[in-house]
């Protein structure tokens, strides 16, 4: 479980396949603390530590199935590559986000870009199936970050990025045309499928 808080931003340092995709992720997390078997968001997709090391840097490995290539943008990572990073909430930990499984439901696309003062107005598509899930001032996580809707229209809805976030995450490299990890509010999940049993 996750709040969708970012407290790192990561580097993938290598990508390997073997039968799965095993990434190697720098970090800024002091590995002594991380056990293997520990779970870290990874841009959003909750994922395994099966390795650590910390020559000639901090780093975690994980391994990352067919299926959770083909249903997230992990495809899209590269060497050199930025991911955003968030440990998994302990008992205790303050809640600043909101709940987040790392549990990837889709990928939405950046389809407009435009600063808006010092904060960037970001226009994503999301598939169509999760479009109903996404209400203005409701919750999404994307790439890992929890996030506030602005508006929707059909399966557009438009996302409002301050600052702080930008230089927090690695939503200052944002670019049209980019795929980001959706994860839906599992409160709008749950009031749709009542919804549904209700008419």
């Amino acid at each position: 479980m996750f709040t969708g808080i970012v407290t790192d931003i990561g580097t993938v340092l290598a990508l390997e396949q073997r039968g799965d995709l095993r990434a190697r992720i720098g970090t800024g997390y002091d590995v002594s603390g991380i056990d293997i078997g520990a779970s870290i968001a990874c841009n959003g997709v909750c994922l395994t530590v099966v390795a650590l090391g910390q020559v000639p840097q901090n780093w975690f490995e994980v391994e990352i199935s067919a299926e959770t290539v083909g249903a997230t943008n992990v495809g899209g990572w590269v060497e050199g590559g930025r991911l955003n990073l968030e440990r998994a909430l302990k008992v205790g930990d303050e809640l600043g986000g909101h709940i987040v499984s790392g549990h990837v439901d889709g990928v939405a696309e950046v389809i407009g870009l435009r600063d808006e003062g010092d904060s960037t107005r970001v226009t994503f598509r999301a598939p169509d199936a999760l479009a109903r899930f996404i209400a203005p001032k409701g919750s999404v996580a994307l790439n890992g970050t929890s996030l506030t809707v602005n508006e929707v229209d059909g399966a557009t809805f438009g996302i409002n990025f301050i600052p702080h976030t930008k230089v927090a995450t690695t939503w200052g490299d944002v670019a049209q045309g980019d795929l980001v990890n959706l994860e839906i509010d599992t409160m709008a999940r749950y009031v749709a499928r009542l919804r549904e049993y209700a008419g």
